[in-house]
């Protein structure tokens, strides 16, 4: 049976911008490798897969390569989605039940706010290939439950990395979290996943549940408007309450088609 699969710009309110994602809504759960491999040929950071279940939807993440257990903006793209087909009312807030447990979107105005959970890092040792790896001298290092994240001495630096992706791979690690404070936004970062499939991501909502908690203790405040400085970019607002971390971003769909599979 012929299924629509849309691609939606996440945290961007352009087409070309912000980071692609696939959306497809399934009538019924399909097994993992029939996902995966829907993923690779859509060949986005992200994949998005929907079975509507009781008040919620069920939602995977898949990136060309694995299955992932949290994605930021591949549920900001299906959260933009479900609204814009009619899936769900505009006033209706969207639920889904994932690895990471019940995510929440609601719509404010033209943004779309969603409700994660929060990935404190704490401070570790750089592992052998991380600084060799990005080409420059960590200010600090730390892990969360996913990822490293690198912190740097200014922007400049952060945009300037050229990484060797290949060092970067063998990191036992989701990715690695790059960042700094920003000139024009209160803080900038770059995500890097060549273990997971991805170079470089384009915009990371959830290096954010991150990235939210690491700056709380450097700049002493809970809401943030961030900057993610790939080639395509992306603007990220960050607000902290308890052990959550809500993100707001903006999508947009880029195109709609029929998968035949």
């Amino acid at each position: 049976m012929p299924l629509n699969i849309t691609q939606i710009d996440a945290f961007t309110d352009k087409p070309f911008a912000g980071n692609p994602a696939a959306v497809c809504l399934l009538p019924q759960a399909r097994d993992a490798s029939w996902m995966q491999a829907v993923a690779r040929e859509m060949n986005l950071a992200e994949t998005a897969f929907l079975v509507r279940h009781a008040d919620a939807f069920q939602l995977r993440w898949f990136t060309p390569t694995v299955e992932v257990d949290l994605c930021g903006h591949a549920t900001l793209a299906s959260a933009h989605a479900l609204w814009e087909e009619g899936q769900l009312a505009p006033d209706e807030q969207a639920r889904f039940d994932t690895r990471s447990g019940r995510l929440t979107a609601d719509r404010k105005r033209d943004w779309i706010e969603m409700d994660f959970p929060a990935k404190p890092e704490e401070q570790a040792a750089a592992p052998q290939g991380l600084a060799e790896g990005l080409g420059a001298t960590p200010k600090y290092v730390g892990r969360n439950a996913f990822d490293y994240i690198v912190e740097l001495d200014s922007e400049e630096a952060v945009r300037a990395l050229r990484p060797n992706h290949s060092l970067l791979a063998k990191l036992p690690v989701r990715g690695v979290i790059v960042t700094s404070r920003g000139a024009d936004y209160d803080f900038i970062s770059r995500f890097f996943a060549p273990g997971s499939g991805i170079d470089e991501d384009p915009v990371t909502g959830s290096a954010h549940c991150c990235l939210g908690p690491f700056w709380r203790s450097r700049l002493n405040k809970t809401e943030f408007v961030a900057y993610q400085a790939s080639a395509r970019g992306g603007v990220v607002r960050v607000r902290l309450e308890g052990g959550r971390v809500l993100l707001s971003g903006q999508a947009v769909t880029v195109l709609r088609g029929t998968l035949m599979a």
